[in-house]
């Protein structure tokens, strides 16, 4: 994440309700990123963009509500107990997470060993995991629950931005403005790509794109009363996991996959 993830943005300032406060406090607990457990004072203050005052503040209220732990020896910060119980309140209001589980399983037990099947939704400019079923072998995607991918440079977040609604993809090309205005020209040309893909096959692909070694095809899918669009993917290394396979055998089943979950009342 850049320091510009962390900027409160310009309408949400002039917004009455909007608790800047808050905001401030979600921005330093998203500081931590995967593989992290510790961080001290500086390195919050230099992602954030927040002056080291104002972070101590900060961790001191976490500490206090259980979001961080302090380690008075080192002065490091890790994230605490709270936060893994706001992360399974989170998984366990998914409907779909559940509906799909099953369904995700049978894919990941496919005729490829090195295949992992993951869920995910929108936050912001990324599309989060919120369901991984990983491949059988040992060597596979460092994928897990919680895991990011750019939602305009990914399979499953573009699967994701051409099921939104029109009004919240909008509003996702505008966030991604405010933060990067020097790839507007790209995003433009990525989703454009995947709803030509979407409107000819019914999926999105991600050949490299994501990562150069990661080779996958993705789908929206819908919550149960429709408010809530999720992307499902199928991929694996692309030193096993090829196109051709991948079109020629998951895209059926994926969209067989889609079409039971949109279905379902």
């Amino acid at each position: 994440m850049s320091e510009q993830d962390f900027k409160v943005d310009q309408d949400d300032a002039k917004d009455r309700n909007f608790i800047t406060a808050l905001a401030r406090g979600l921005d330093v607990l998203r500081c931590f990123r995967p593989g992290e457990t510790e961080l001290t004072n500086t390195d919050i203050s230099e992602r954030t963009g927040l002056p080291k005052p104002t972070v101590s503040r900060l961790t001191h209220t976490l500490c206090v509500l259980d979001y961080l732990v302090l380690d008075p020896s080192t002065g490091m910060y890790r994230l605490g107990a709270g936060v893994l119980q706001l992360g399974y309140g989170v998984l366990s209001s998914l409907e779909m997470n559940d509906r799909a589980i099953a369904e995700m399983r049978a894919l990941r037990d496919g005729p490829n060993s090195y295949i992992t099947v993951a869920l995910a939704e929108r936050h912001r400019l990324d599309a989060v995991y919120v369901a991984v079923q990983r491949s059988r072998e040992n060597v596979s995607l460092s994928v897990h629950v919680g895991s990011r991918l750019p939602l305009f440079f990914s399979a499953i977040g573009r699967a994701i931005l051409v099921g939104l609604p029109e009004e919240d993809r909008a509003a996702a090309f505008e966030l991604a403005r405010q933060e990067d205005p020097d790839q507007e020209e790209q995003r433009q040309a990525s989703y454009a790509r995947a709803a030509t893909e979407y409107a000819e096959r019914g999926y999105c692909t991600g050949y490299g794109d994501w990562r150069s070694d990661v080779n996958g095809i993705a789908v929206p899918v819908f919550s149960i009363s429709g408010s809530r669009v999720f992307g499902l993917n199928v991929g694996g290394p692309s030193f096993h996991v090829k196109k051709k396979q991948l079109e020629g055998h998951y895209a059926r089943e994926l969209l067989r996959v889609a079409k039971t979950l949109n279905s379902r009342t």
